[in-house]
């Protein structure tokens, strides 16, 4: 994985969630157990304030398991709004060479009457100094765009499947 080729490159690989346990434990340099969508946020925050050279790779999985699979509407919109809430605190920090990107690995629409997964499709949204505003990237043929694009960003040797994006988003 893009894990083990940014552990192999020598760079921090830091997992925030259950980052850990999906990958288990394969390329993380460091790991941050799950406690939910709020403290692995406020966690994010404080790793904005150590010196990192690598990426923080986070999971919020109670969008997922809290309000997605129990189709908790109401639950899933004051978690989005306090998300929303630390993402205007984490912009904040974001040095001149961070990259912020947000995808989903699967959708699960509370609104949908199952409570499976019920999205083909998920966000890809990207932010930072060094990204160009107002880019579309359309829809993309895989995640493995996201490995290939992080791979490129950090400059870690690493093949995947993907085509990287970096050269429609960067200035």
């Amino acid at each position: 994985t893009i894990l083990d080729a940014g552990k192999e490159a020598g760079m921090d690989v830091i997992g925030v969630g259950k980052i850990y346990d999906i990958f288990a434990g394969r390329g993380i340099t460091k790991t941050y157990p799950n406690e939910g969508n709020q403290k692995n946020m406020e966690r994010v925050r404080e790793l904005m304030e150590e010196e990192f050279n690598g990426l923080c790779f986070v999971n919020l999985v109670d969008f997922d398991m809290l309000y997605g699979h129990r189709n908790d509407i109401d639950g899933y919109v004051r978690a989005l709004n306090e998300v929303d809430r630390q993402l205007g605190m984490m912009l904040e920090k974001m040095k001149e060479e961070d990259l912020l990107i947000i995808t989903a690995d699967h959708g699960c629409d509370p609104s949908t009457p199952s409570t499976d997964h019920s999205r083909e499709y998920t966000p890809l949204v990207i932010a930072g100094a060094p990204v160009k505003a107002g880019i579309n990237l359309g829809t993309r043929a895989s995640f493995a765009d996201i490995a290939a694009s992080v791979l490129e960003y950090l400059e870690v040797p690493g093949e995947t499947a993907g085509k990287s994006f970096m050269n429609e988003v960067l200035k």
